[in-house]
């Protein structure tokens, strides 16, 4: 099975049906950094990551990691830790996971520009949440409730596939 997003605002997986948001300047094949685009392709998902101290025990089949406060990613292009995770300081450019806002109290890294990542081709898109479908800097962004459920389906070889 593969989480499916069709268009810029549906998000598919089997019979499921979620409202979604993905970036201000939409989908594109042509995916830069800082460009607000989602990346158009089918990409595999990294592990869970969510705040312990926001959220109750949920259910998933798929890798959980605690965020920490000093846990980041790098979106410097200038890195060698280049759309990786890493320990934050203030010497590298980058994402914080640990945020004030509720966007990140779970997340699922997209791995886009992922193995071997190349520079400016585009960082830090993850699978997120969001409480009024506001378009994004290129993630997908769902409601928690809808982001619960989908834990619940998906597995470590599930894929996503962007239209």
């Amino acid at each position: 099975m593969q989480i499916l997003v069709k268009n810029k605002d549906t998000l598919l997986y089997d019979e499921f049906e979620f409202k979604c948001c993905v970036g201000k300047n939409g989908i594109s094949d042509k995916k830069k950094e800082g460009d607000n685009k989602t990346p158009k392709g089918t990409y595999g998902l990294g592990p869970v990551f969510y705040r312990k101290d926001r959220l109750h025990e949920f259910f998933t089949k798929v890798k959980k990691v605690e965020i920490k406060k000093n846990m980041g990613w790098c979106d410097d292009t200038n890195s060698k830790f280049y759309n990786k995770l890493i320990k934050t300081h203030k010497k590298v450019k980058h994402e914080k996971l640990f945020r004030k806002d509720k966007n990140y109290d779970i997340l699922i890294p997209i791995k886009y520009n992922y193995t071997r990542p190349k520079k400016n081709k585009g960082s830090a898109i993850f699978i997120h949440l969001t409480n009024n479908y506001k378009k994004t800097h290129g993630c997908i962004a769902i409601k928690k409730k809808d982001m619960i459920i989908l834990l619940k389906l998906i597995n470590k070889n599930t894929k996503i596939k962007i239209l």
